[in-house]
């Protein structure tokens, strides 16, 4: 019976996925167009590094260079574990992996358009795969900044007004 429970207790959940870091600057700087998943070519020792969440996409950017996708100034932070003859740079440009007609859409939307693109998140998807979520996004004006946040606190306000009000009943 206890066996039982053991196996039951360490058994992974196969459809969740696990979110690694975010990009919470990219939402509150850029506003959304379009949503793109795409595979980020990385050494096994980033990986490592990643299901340790060590990951930072804060000042990163996606940019093209002779038709292929590369991210810019993703940090991933080494283990004391790896290797000290082998550690990749921390900030080093990495490939990401798209359908050539994908790339040729965005790039056309970027070069025409004034548009660029943010990474929002990376994780590992159902089948243990890291992803990068990246969108094609328009800068915001400080206005619209301004409104963003205004939004935000009276949605937070409203939230806890609402809380005290369900207590009262």
């Amino acid at each position: 019976m206890s066996n039982d429970f053991a196996k039951k207790k360490h058994k992974k959940n196969p459809k969740a996925t696990k979110m690694i870091a975010q990009n919470k600057k990219a939402l509150f700087d850029y506003e959304i167009l379009e949503k793109l998943e795409a595979g980020v070519v990385l050494l096994g020792s980033e990986v490592k590094s990643l299901r340790k969440s060590r990951c930072n996409l804060k000042d990163s950017f996606v940019r093209f260079v002779k038709g292929e996708a590369f991210i810019f100034g993703m940090h991933i932070s080494f283990l004391s574990s790896v290797n000290p003859h082998f550690r990749p740079d921390e900030k080093r440009a990495r490939k990401l992996l798209l359908h050539q007609k994908e790339i040729n859409k965005w790039l056309g939307k970027v070069s025409q358009e004034g548009l660029t693109i943010v990474p929002l998140m990376i994780y590992f998807n159902k089948k243990g795969k890291v992803k990068l979520q990246i969108a094609l996004a328009k800068g915001k004006n400080l206005h619209d900044k301004r409104e963003a946040l205004k939004k935000k606190i009276l949605d937070r306000e409203a939230r806890a007004n609402f809380k005290d009000f369900g207590k009262k009943l």
